[in-house]
C-alpha cells in the first residue's frame, strides 16, 4: 500500500487549474485597507499614550499615585479584552469571511476612539466618566482583538507565495506610522494650545481625528474581494457539517497547540522589543533620563518612521534567505545590542540617546517585517484566522502589553536602569526556542491551500517541476481525493509492474 507520502512525491497531482494567480490590482487595494487598520489601532493606543497628562486631569483627578493606577489601569483594559475579541471574531472570519469581520473591527475602533473624545470631564460626570472611558476602551480592545490577526491572515492569504514576506511587512509598517502620527498629532496640539486649553478641548481633537480615518477604512474594505485562497477552502469545504464555536476552538487546542506556544514565542521576542520601543520609552525618556515630553517625542518619532521604512526590505530579503535565518540573526543581535542600546540612551546626550533608540528600532525591524507572513503559515486555511486571533492576543495581552509593567517591576527589584536591556534579552531567548521549532515558509503554499502566484507565465512553470520542486508540498494541499485514488492506483499498477519485470528476471536467472 502506497503512503500519501510517496504517492505525493511519486506521482503528479498538480493541475494548472490549481494554482492560483494573484490580482495584483485587488492584491494592492486589500494592501491598503489593511494598512489602514493596523495604523488606526496604533494610532488609538498611541493618542492615549502621548495624552496622558490631559487624560489624567480629565478624567482621574485623584492626586499621586492612584491618578497614574487608574489612567494605566484603563489603558490595561484594552488588552484584557483582545483575547475575548480574537476568541469570537477569529472564528467569525473563518466562517463569514474575513472581509466582513475586518470592515466591522475599523469601524469599532474608530467609533471607540471617537467616543472618547466625546465623554464629559470628571467634574461633570462624576464617576461615570472614567466608567465610560474604560467601557469605551472595552470596545476598542475586542474590535483590535480581531484586527491584527485578520489583517495578516487576509494579506497572507493574498500574496504571491515568492512574495508573501515582502507584502506582509507593510502591515508593521501601518502600525509604526499610525503610532508615529498620534506622537506628532499630540505634539503638535500641544504646541498650539496652552495647558488650560489642552485640558478644556484641545485633547478631544486627537481623539476625533478617528472618524474621518474609520469611515475611510470602511469604504476601502467594503470595495475589496476575499482572497482566492478563503474562497477555494470554502468551497472545497461546502459539504461538510458546519461546526460550533465551541467545537472550533478544542479542535484548534488540539490540533495546533505546538504551533500556538511556537507563536506565542516568537510573539513575545517582537511585542517586548516593539512595546519597549513605543510605550515605555516615552515614559523611560522623561523620568529616567529627564527630557520634556516635547523632546522625548521629537526622539521618538523620526525612529519610528525610520523602521517603517525599512521593514519592507528586510521583507523582501525574507523571501530570498528565508523568514528562520532572519528572525535567528535578529534575536541573537539583539541580544548582545540590548545593553548597548541603553548605554548609549544613559550616558550620552542628545544624538546618543536618538542612536540609542535607532539601535532598539533596528533590532525590532527583523521581528516586525517577518512575523506577519510567518505567524498565519503555522495554521492552516480553515482555522487559520481563529488560531492567529487566540495565539495573538493571548501573546500580545500577557507578554507584550505589559512590558512597561515588567520592567518596572524589575527596575525596582534589581536596582538598574539595565532591567529593560536584560527584559529584551530574556524575550530573545524565548523567542529563538520557538525559531527553533518554526517550520520555514519562505516560497512555499500556505498549508491547505493550493499554490498562489503573480502571473499566468509561472503557472505551467510550476506544474511542469512540481515533483522537483522541495518548496512545493502538495501533501498540505487540498487536492481532490478522486485524484489522490486515482494517483495511488498509477502508482501500485507501476510498482506491480516493476516487481513483476524482477520476479521474471529471477527466473530467467
Amino acid at each position: 500500500m502506497n503512503t500519501p507520502e510517496q504517492i505525493h512525491q511519486s506521482v503528479p497531482l498538480l493541475k494548472e487549474e490549481d494554482v492560483l494567480v494573484v490580482d495584483q490590482k485587488e492584491m494592492k487595494k486589500a494592501l491598503r485597507a489593511t494598512i489602514l487598520g493596523n495604523f488606526m489601532e496604533w494610532f488609538d493606543i498611541g493618542v492615549y499614550a502621548y495624552l496622558s497628562a490631559s487624560i489624567t486631569a480629565v478624567f482621574f483627578p485623584f492626586g499621586e499615585p492612584w491618578n497614574q493606577l487608574a489612567f494605566f489601569g484603563a489603558l490595561a483594559a484594552t488588552f484584557i479584552v483582545r483575547p475575548i475579541g480574537g476568541l469570537i471574531l477569529g472564528p467569525l472570519g473563518d466562517k463569514l469571511g474575513r472581509r466582513k469581520v475586518l470592515a466591522f473591527t475599523i469601524i469599532m475602533m474608530a467609533l471607540g476612539t471617537f467616543l472618547i473624545g466625546c465623554i464629559p470631564s470628571y467634574d461633570s460626570w462624576g464617576m461615570w466618566a472614567p466608567i465610560t472611558l474604560i467601557l469605551l476602551k472595552f470596545v476598542q480592545g475586542f474590535s483590535t482583538g480581531g484586527e491584527y490577526a485578520g489583517a495578516a491572515t487576509f494579506i497572507a492569504e493574498y500574496s504571491a507565495d515568492r512574495r508573501r514576506g515582502f507584502w506582509a511587512s507593510f502591515l508593521d509598517m501601518g502600525s509604526y506610522i499610525g503610532f508615529a502620527f498620534a506622537a506628532a498629532l499630540a505634539t503638535g496640539v500641544e504646541l498650539l494650545l496652552t495647558d488650560e486649553q489642552m485640558i478644556s478641548f484641545g485633547w478631544r481633537i486627537c481623539f476625533w481625528v478617528a472618524l474621518p480615518l474609520g469611515i475611510i477604512g470602511v469604504i476601502m474594505r467594503s470595495h475589496i474581494k476575499e482572497s482566492a485562497t478563503f474562497e477555494a477552502q470554502q468551497e472545497a469545504a461546502k459539504d461538510e457539517e458546519e461546526k460550533g464555536m465551541g467545537a472550533t476552538l478544542i479542535e484548534i487546542f488540539k490540533k495546533y497547540w505546538p504551533q500556538l506556544l511556537t507563536g506565542a514565542a516568537l510573539v513575545m521576542c517582537a511585542q517586548v522589543i516593539g512595546y519597549a520601543l513605543t510605550t515605555f520609552m516615552p515614559t523611560y525618556l522623561t523620568e529616567n533620563l529627564g527630557y520634556d515630553t516635547l523632546h522625548g517625542n521629537a526622539l521618538l518619532i523620526p525612529v519610528l518612521l525610520i523602521v517603517a521604512a525599512g521593514l519592507p526590505i528586510f521583507g523582501h530579503f525574507s523571501d530570498k534567505i528565508g523568514r528562520k535565518p532572519i528572525l535567528i540573526a535578529g534575536a541573537i543581535i539583539s541580544i548582545f545590542l540590548a545593553i548597548p542600546s541603553f548605554y548609549l540612551m544613559m550616558n550620552g546626550g542628545v544624538w546618543m540617546t536618538f542612536f540609542g533608540l535607532l539601535i532598539m528600532g533596528f533590532m525590532l525591524m527583523f521581528q516586525a517585517a517577518i512575523q506577519p507572513s510567518a505567524l498565519p503559515s503555522l495554521f492552516a486555511t480553515e482555522n487559520r484566522y481563529a488560531a492567529m486571533g487566540i495565539m495573538f492576543n493571548i501573546a500580545v495581552a500577557l507578554l507584550g502589553s505589559t512590558t512597561g509593567s515588567v520592567i518596572t517591576v524589575l527596575e525596582s527589584w534589581w536596582k538598574t536602569d539595565y532591567a529593560g536591556a536584560y527584559y529584551i534579552m530574556i524575550a530573545c531567548v524565548v523567542g529563538l526556542i520557538g525559531m527553533f521549532f518554526l517550520r520555514e515558509s519562505a516560497g512555499r503554499n500556505l498549508l491547505g491551500s493550493m499554490p498562489t502566484v503573480e502571473s499566468h507565465e509561472e503557472v505551467q512553470e510550476l506544474v511542469e517541476t512540481q515533483l522537483e520542486n522541495d518548496k512545493l508540498d502538495t501533501s498540505t494541499m487540498p487536492i481532490p481525493v478522486v485524484r489522490i485514488e486515482k494517483a495511488e492506483a498509477e502508482l501500485a499498477s507501476e510498482n506491480g509492474t516493476a516487481t513483476s519485470a524482477a520476479e521474471d528476471s529471477q527466473r530467467v536467472e
